[in-house]
């Protein structure tokens, strides 16, 4: 199983970031994280940044971590290429035929935070089902 430390999550972004605005060969998984980033401007001063990777985003700065958001990004699209849990690549499709596949991203970031959330908080395993349960009602959302 890949499981990252926090530090290494930070460099796979930094030295993706860097490979790509270099024009270097990525990986794939590289490429859709680069994709990633580039839709988000707001992080490219982070992302170019080597001291970013040390960098404490506390909530209660006001400061979205970068690298949590595009890791999000990340998972998603995983979760969705192998519709995992099952019925979330339906649900992104709804939504993203009504918002887009960004803002459909960003809705079902919210979902699976609350979902991890609960699990941490409930100390369960992340309710799946409940999970794109979220996504679907958002999507049926007028």
């Amino acid at each position: 199983m890949f499981n990252p430390s926090k530090d290494e999550v930070r460099q796979f972004f930094l030295s993706a970031w860097q490979r790509h605005r270099a024009g270097g060969v990525l990986t794939p998984l590289e490429l859709i994280a680069a994709d990633w980033m580039e839709l988000h401007p707001e992080y490219h001063a982070e992302l170019s940044d080597p001291q970013s990777a040390s960098r404490d985003y506390a909530v209660e700065q006001g400061r979205t971590n970068p690298f949590l958001h595009l890791s999000m990004h990340l998972t998603i699209a995983e979760q969705v290429s192998i519709d995992q849990p099952p019925g979330i690549r339906q649900a992104f499709e709804l939504l993203r035929s009504k918002r887009g596949e960004h803002e459909a991203h960003h809705t079902i970031m919210e979902c699976l935070g609350e979902m991890l959330w609960t699990a941490q908080r409930s100390g369960l395993p992340p309710d799946g089902a409940a999970y794109v349960d979220c996504v679907q009602r958002r999507a049926t959302r007028r």
